[in-house]
């Protein structure tokens, strides 16, 4: 296993960097991505490139659709998944964050439909402002990929599990010969000693799930490990017979980076612990954070899409009151 990870993360490193967002904020006062966007994730449909990608408000969470026929230059083309009534789980936020995608690394990244629909999951946080209590997670459906029906949510944090007690973040969701896994990080309930791994709960139907006994699947590295304080963010896909999740870890020394871990069997998860895509430098567009990983491959060339962060020390940009730049980023083969 040690020279298929060797050999699988020399083919996987995307090291040249794009140095500019590809998506950026509206910082627009009203509009849904006024203040920042967040968690891409890039398909292929009908001919075209597709994104996907979390709006923040300042309020909440609402989700976007963007269009490229390059990968490399994006427009915005509307909101797709809106905040729901009052009382409903999705009053302050609605962030759809996975459609189910072609498995292969190297495959089309054309989408998967169940059932006549494509299949989403998105998760929702109880309170208004950025990621305010433990959210939880639901699968969506929709027959154009614009309307989206969601069901109730149907994973909860639990608090006998302590590693996921404080809430739960973005899902991934793959099939495999019958079978779904949904991989999802999650956070504890200490606040002052905050972490974040990544879980992976089971399905035949798509209704009665079931958690990993090995939960966390992937933890956190060792103190002064890039991913010291949070592994998280999956996006898995195989490459032959090796699964392949990539992510993002948090280390102590407040920045973020994509990596990437092996399987054999979705379950037993081996990492690289080599960094992917890196911080840039100070004032760079990702200077800050580089991490939640979208991969995909186009004319034997793989993209690593991204969400970049970098401090904001005005305060301001446009309309909008803001102590960072958050945006959508990506780095190439």
């Amino acid at each position: 296993m040690e020279k298929v990870i060797k050999e699988l993360t020399e083919l996987v490193k995307t090291l040249n960097k794009l140095k500019k967002l590809v998506l950026a904020p509206s910082y627009k006062k009203g509009e849904y991505d006024s203040h920042s966007v967040d968690c891409p994730f890039v398909f292929k449909h009908k001919g075209k490139f597709y994104m996907t990608f979390v709006g923040w408000d300042s309020k909440g969470y609402r989700t976007g659709l963007a269009v490229s026929s390059d990968l490399l230059t994006w427009k915005k083309k509307k909101m797709i998944m809106d905040r729901g009534p009052k009382g409903s789980v999705t009053q302050y936020n609605a962030a759809l964050t996975w459609i189910m995608r072609d498995n292969d690394l190297f495959g089309s990244g054309g989408l998967k439909k169940v059932n006549g629909e494509y299949l989403g999951t998105y998760h929702a946080y109880p309170g208004a402002g950025y990621e305010t209590g433990p959210a939880v997670i639901g699968l969506c459906r929709s027959k154009d990929l614009l309307n989206w029906k969601l069901e109730k949510p149907f994973l909860f944090p639990e608090k006998k599990n302590k590693w996921e007690s404080g809430g739960l973040y973005k899902s991934c969701l793959v099939e495999n010969n019958g079978k779904y896994y949904m991989f999802y990080n999650a956070k504890n309930d200490k606040p002052e000693n905050w972490r974040e791994q990544t879980g992976v709960v089971f399905s035949s139907d798509l209704v009665n799930w079931k958690r990993s006994k090995l939960n966390p699947v992937l933890k956190n590295g060792k103190k002064g490990a890039f991913d010291d304080l949070f592994a998280s963010e999956p996006c898995v896909l195989r490459y032959k017979k090796t699964w392949v999740m990539f992510y993002f870890g948090l280390c102590s020394d407040g920045h973020a980076r994509e990596s990437v871990a092996f399987s054999k069997d979705l379950v037993h998860w081996k990492k690289s612990n080599e960094v992917l895509v890196n911080i840039g430098k100070e004032g760079e567009h990702d200077s800050l954070y580089a991490h939640k990983p979208s991969i995909f491959y186009y004319k034997k060339k793989l993209y690593h899409f991204y969400c970049a962060v970098k401090k904001n020390p005005s305060g301001k940009i446009g309309e909008i009151k803001h102590n960072e730049v958050r945006g959508i980023a990506v780095a190439t083969d």
